[in-house]
């Protein structure tokens, strides 16, 4: 009994460790926080289940990273996921930790990466916001060192593309 209250132990503390990381990568990849939180919850339940094989690894990160990024593969191929979000945006937000005025060109970067294709966005999710080399993102997403560099050139062209004609409409107005 001993060895498994130690796994849970050691389960709670990584996951509080890593929990917020995870949600903030989930909402990078997803665009929702409440979804986000859904795939958290999910991956968390299969990371519990391979805990025994999972706490000898020696990078627990990429294997959780990976968890998350196949479980939200997964919501994407659901037919039921497949609403739409209104423009409409809440009375209050809570930016914890956010400056007020960096407010805007955070919503304004996540709507551009919200219209990047799924693959293109895991792959700048990945490398940009995950910090992983061009070689784990390749491992993670399961295709070469090569995909991962055309799909992350071609989808900071297209965000490059889509910010100035953002600029230049704002500075018209």
């Amino acid at each position: 009994m001993a060895t498994v209250a130690l796994d849970v132990e050691s389960y709670r503390e990584y996951v509080t460790a890593r929990m917020d990381g995870l949600r903030r990568t989930a909402y990078l990849l997803c665009g929702d926080w409440h979804t986000a939180d859904d795939l958290v919850s999910t991956t968390l339940v299969k990371l519990y289940r391979q805990w025994r094989r999972v706490s000898v690894m020696d990078n627990r990160d990429a294997y959780a990273r990976r968890v998350l990024l196949r479980v939200w593969l997964d919501e994407r191929r659901r037919p039921w996921r497949r609403e739409h979000s209104t423009s409409v945006l809440p009375d209050h937000v809570e930016a914890r930790g956010a400056r007020i005025e960096s407010v805007p060109d955070r919503l304004a970067i996540l709507a551009l990466l919200a219209e990047v294709p799924p693959r293109r966005r895991a792959v700048l999710v990945l490398r940009y916001y995950c910090d992983l080399s061009v070689e784990e993102t390749a491992a993670a997403l399961g295709c070469s060192p090569g995909t991962v560099k055309s799909q992350a050139a071609r989808a900071l062209e297209a965000l490059r593309a889509r910010m100035v004609g953002t600029k230049s409409l704002t500075q018209e107005a």
